[in-house]
């Protein structure tokens, strides 16, 4: 898309220009052809980067916890499994070792999910659902897990607790957090809950 720094430089000059007029940001298609830069090749690019492979190291705390796989190439998640055996009493909560810890790559965080299966047959499920793990979080990977039943269930050891997907993020270090005096309207405004139907 740059074919060099000079280029580069002179779309920044360009962009400067484009926000000091206010009307100019109104037209996005107008903004990118000023700029020379075409929506196909950019969109390519971009899809390029949010598929490129990711490699997502992890290590086991515990000898006998379950590596981590997909059982699908087109699954989102993969399985965690408790190293444990956890009574969980009804409507009660506990907190489910993996013994898994993980090197998330940069500008990614893991998300720890319930499994249906689980929720539907035994009423178990992840209470902070999706769970965040931040990049920079090497520790062990926990699970919050609830019984939405009134009977305790048991999870034994090897079971599994919840599933985590790796999921693209934009970290705090790339966020300027501003403090303004008012926010400016959008479309939906302030329509919350159940604003779009049921």
């Amino acid at each position: 898309m740059f074919k060099n720094l000079k280029q580069m430089n002179g779309l920044i000059s360009e962009m400067r220009k484009l926000t000091n007029d206010p009307n100019s940001l109104k037209d996005p298609q107008a903004i990118m052809d000023s700029m020379g830069i075409n929506q196909e090749e950019l969109e390519q690019q971009l899809s390029g980067i949010l598929t490129k492979k990711a490699t997502l190291k992890f290590t086991k705390i515990h000898p006998d916890s379950v590596e981590p796989k997909y059982n699908y190439e087109s699954d989102s998640g993969f399985d965690l499994h408790s190293t444990e055996d956890v009574t969980v009493e009804g409507m009660g909560r506990a907190l489910v070792p993996t013994g898994l810890r993980f090197d998330i790559p940069m500008g990614h965080e893991i998300q720890v999910r319930p499994k249906s299966g689980l929720a539907l047959k035994e009423g178990l499920t992840v209470l902070n659902t999706p769970g965040t793990v931040d990049q920079g979080y090497t520790g062990e990977i926990k699970v919050i897990v609830i019984n939405m039943s009134n009977t305790a269930q048991t999870i034994e050891f090897g079971d599994k607790v919840g599933q985590a997907v790796l999921c693209p993020v934009v970290a705090g270090k790339w966020v300027n957090l501003k403090r303004v005096l008012d926010i400016n309207e959008k479309d939906r405004g302030d329509n919350g809950f159940g604003s779009t139907g049921n």
